[in-house]
C-alpha cells in the first residue's frame, strides 16, 4: 500500500512531502529520513520508483511505503539507548534509520525469515557506512541481523524497549509479540489490518491504539514437517561496549566538539554586510493524497491556503535575503565536504588508526 503523498524527484523531496502530509513529526524522525536515501536499497533497474510513496518487493527483497515507514518511526517514540527488535527485518532500511537515534549505547537487533535477504541488508549496511557522508554526523547503533522466523524466538531472549514487526499478526500471535517488551516498552505491529501502538505499562497491563489501515502479508507460520521440531532463533547477545569502541566514540565526540566551536568562532568573527532582498518567484503545489480506511479508498486534496483564491495556482512572490548577485554558473551545488573524516584524515596518527575512526573506511 502507500500512495499518501505526492512523488518526490529525490530523497530530500520526499521528506518534504511527508512532512507536509504530518507523517514525519518530529526531528528526530526528519533526521533519520534524510540521512538514508531510500534509493539506496533499491535494486539498480528499480531505482526510478524509489522516491515515490509506494512499497516495492522483488522476490524476497520487500520494502514498505515510505508514509508507513513515518508511521511506524513516529510511533516508536526512539531515544538515545534504547533496545529494539525489528521482527522481518528486511533490507535493514528501518534498522539503519533507526540506529542513526539509537546511538551507540543502543541495542538493534533484526530478525529475517530469508538468509539471503540478510545477505542483501548486510551489504546494504556495508554501503551506507563506507560511502555516505551522513554516516559521520550521528553516533550509530549498528543493527545485527540474525536469520529465522520470529515466531521462534528463544524463550530465554532478552526483552525489548522497542518492536516492530513488518508482517501481518494473526490475532493468535498477540500475546506471543507482547512478551517480547519490557514493562513501559512500545510495540509496533500490523494486526487485523490496522497498524497498531501497543505499550505495556505494567506486567500485565497494555494500551492499545490504532494508527491507520493497512494490508501487510501475514506472518509465515513455522514448518516442522521436516524434523518435527522447533528451529529456536537465539538473538545476539546484549554485549558490553568494548574499551577500544569506548574510545572511538570518545575521540569522534571530541573531534565534533572541536569543530563546532570552531565553526561558532568563524561565525563570530565573521562581519557580514546587512543582506539585501531580492524578489523570487514561488510557484504553490497541490498535493494529491489517498486516505485508506478499512476496505474503503478515499482521495482528497490538500491545499495551500492560496489555492482558495486562486484556483489556477498562478505564481506568488516573497522575499528572501540575497547577499550578492550571482552568476546562473555559480549557483550549481558544490559536493559535500564530510568535515569530520577530513579532520580524522589529517590527524598525525597511523592510518590503521585513522581507519579504525573512520569504522574502517577507505579513504
Amino acid at each position: 500500500m502507500g500512495g499518501a503523498v505526492s512523488a518526490g524527484e529525490d530523497n530530500d523531496e520526499l521528506i518534504d512531502n511527508l512532512k507536509e502530509a504530518q507523517y514525519i513529526r518530529t526531528e528526530l524522525v526528519e533526521q533519520a529520513f534524510r540521512a538514508i536515501d531510500r534509493a539506496d536499497y533499491y535494486l539498480e533497474e528499480f531505482k526510478d520508483n524509489a522516491y515515490k510513496d509506494l512499497a516495492w518487493k522483488h522476490g524476497n527483497i520487500h520494502l514498505s511505503a515510505p508514509c508507513i515507514y513515518s508511521e511506524v518511526m513516529e510511533a516508536l517514540d526512539l531515544q538515545p539507548g534504547l533496545s529494539f527488535l525489528n521482527l522481518g527485518s528486511g533490507t535493514g532500511y528501518l534498522s539503519s534509520m533507526v540506529g542513526l537515534i539509537l546511538g551507540p549505547f543502543g541495542v538493534n537487533h533484526g530478525v529475517e525469515l530469508h538468509s539471503d535477504v540478510i545477505e542483501y541488508a548486510k551489504q546494504k549496511l556495508d554501503f551506507f557506512i563506507k560511502t555516505s557522508d551522513s554516516f559521520d554526523k550521528f553516533e550509530f547503533c549498528e543493527p545485527s541481523f540474525v536469520t529465522g522466523n520470529c515466531l521462534e524466538i528463544s524463550p530465554d531472549c532478552t526483552q525489548y524497549d522497542r518492536v516492530y514487526c513488518g508482517a501481518g499478526v494473526q490475532k493468535e500471535h498477540e500475546d506471543y509479540m507482547k512478551s517480547l517488551l519490557k514493562v513501559g516498552g512500545i510495540l509496533v505491529m500490523p494486526l487485523e489490518e490496522k497498524l497498531t501502538k501497543i505499550t505495556r505499562t505494567g506486567p500485565s497491563a497494555w494500551e492499545t491504539k490504532k494508527i491507520l489501515a493497512v494490508s501487510f502479508a501475514p506472518l509465515v507460520q513455522p514448518n516442522h514437517a521436516e524434523s518435527g521440531k522447533s528451529r529456536l532463533v537465539h538473538l545476539p547477545p546484549v554485549a558490553v561496549r568494548s574499551l577500544q569502541d569506548l574510545a572511538r566514540i570518545a575521540i569522534r565526540g571530541t573531534i565534533k566538539k572541536i569543530m563546532h566551536q570552531e565553526a561558532a568562532g568563524r561565525a563570530g568573527s565573521a562581519l557580514k554586510s546587512p543582506p539585501r532582498f531580492k524578489r523570487r518567484r514561488v510557484r504553490r503545489r497541490r498535493m494529491e493524497t489517498i486516505v485508506f480506511l478499512d476496505k474503503e479508498v478515499f482521495a482528497s486534496r490538500i491545499s495551500s491556503p492560496s489555492d482558495d483564491n486562486n484556483n489556477n495556482s498562478e505564481d506568488m512572490e516573497e522575499e528572501r535575503p540575497v547577499e550578492e548577485e550571482t552568476k546562473p554558473s555559480e549557483l550549481k551545488p558544490e559536493p559535500p565536504v564530510n568535515f569530520l573524516r577530513e579532520k580524522v584524515l589529517s590527524l598525525p596518527l597511523p592510518d590503521p588508526l585513522k581507519y579504525y575512526l573512520l569504522y574502517y573506511r577507505e579513504k
